[in-house]
């Protein structure tokens, strides 16, 4: 008997095998294909559209200036004071698939969050929808504040409960057209500092509210919940605020929620009251919530932001400072960005911008 031989299987053996390691692979590509195409529980964020806040825009089919001061001297401006926006691609109707979902994480403009992040568990499209609308309303009103107090004038405000959030605390005790007065004895200027004096009271006590309804005033108490979105005490309502303007000042987008843009509205208000050119008649990109006191608030998105700006051709990008541990290190080669807290800051780096001084003395995020 031989210890070795050269016997080879038979052919019909032979050509089984292979037709099984080829169904085997086929059954693994197939599976790996359907995988693929299987939605995944995430969004896509990505750079949106990107929005000069000192040209113009199309409304209703009609081309008219995104801000517009009919009653006042306005002076001309030159370059750009552009807003960002971000696209988010799926919903809970419409998910991702595991290909989209590996084709974004390799791109540095992109973003994969968390579907639940992006639409909690409960909320509709359409409630989160009318949230961003609200947000925007409230974003434009308390830019036109913070630029009109920077620019002197006083202006009296009113807060009033426009709706409620899912399982809100507040349904039952506040209604909807409720003016608040007071917070913990506090009266809240705009609807940033009211959301920091709950965030502050925390969740263990009730808030103290003095309200007004129809007229009659009363004292009403609301224990606030942690937001699911956010981790920070909330009551659970959109509250919508109104200011006495001196004149009107028209903001005018379409198809575009959120806060984010407070900022940028504000300094194009600043740029049509006032003489010469804010930016230097430079092309300048910028992003953060506004409060009526010039606090420059963080925002969401803010990778996806500085690619759409860069892609518009902004030299330059206003970045809240609460952000900027999100910058550093992303940022796209020929943007140079600027670190601000306040309004004032941002008018500083304008300015230093215009002027062509040293920008290495400002603020930066990296």
């Amino acid at each position: 008997m031989a210890l070795f031989s050269d016997a080879r299987p038979p052919v019909s053996r032979r050509r089984r095998r292979v037709r099984v390691g080829w169904t085997i692979l086929g059954v693994g590509i197939v599976a790996s294909l359907g995988l693929s195409l299987t939605p995944a529980p995430y969004v896509i964020e990505q750079p949106g559209p990107v929005f000069d806040t000192l040209g113009e825009v199309t409304v209703d089919n009609e081309l008219v200036p995104l801000i517009s001061i009919p009653d006042e001297t306005t002076y001309p401006t030159a370059g750009t004071l552009s807003m960002l926006t971000v696209n988010v691609v799926g919903n809970r109707d419409v998910q991702p698939n595991w290909l989209d979902i590996l084709s974004a994480w390799s791109d540095p403009s992109r973003a994969v969050v968390p579907l639940d992040a992006v639409y909690p568990v409960g909320e509709t499209i359409q409630q989160s929808n009318e949230q961003s609308a609200v947000d925007m309303q409230n974003s434009q009103k308390d830019a036109i504040a913070a630029s009109l107090t920077e620019l002197g004038y006083t202006l009296p405000s009113t807060l009033t409960v426009a709706a409620f959030s899912l399982d809100s605390p507040s349904e039952g005790i506040l209604q909807a057209g409720d003016e608040i007065l007071l917070v913990n004895d506090t009266k809240p200027v705009d609807v940033t500092q009211l959301r920091t004096i709950i965030a502050e009271n925390g969740t263990s006590t009730p808030v103290r509210m003095e309200i007004s309804r129809a007229g009659v005033v009363s004292d009403v108490e609301v224990t606030p919940m942690v937001s699911p979105q956010a981790d920070t005490p909330i009551v659970g309502i959109s509250v919508g605020a109104d200011y006495q303007f001196p004149f009107d000042v028209k903001i005018q987008l379409e198809k575009v929620g959120g806060p984010s843009a407070g900022m940028m509205f504000a300094l194009g208000i600043i740029d049509k009251l006032t003489e010469g050119e804010l930016n230097g008649g430079k092309d300048i990109a910028g992003t953060g919530t506004i409060s009526v006191s010039g606090d420059v608030g963080p925002i969401g998105g803010i990778r996806q932001k500085l690619y759409g700006a860069r892609t518009d051709g902004a030299e330059y990008f206003l970045a809240p400072a609460q952000n900027c541990d999100e910058v550093t290190g992303h940022v796209p080669d020929g943007l140079t960005v600027f670190s601000v807290a306040t309004l004032s800051q941002a008018l500083t780096a304008l300015k230093a911008v215009a002027a062509g001084s040293d920008l290495s003395t400002l603020p930066s995020c990296g």
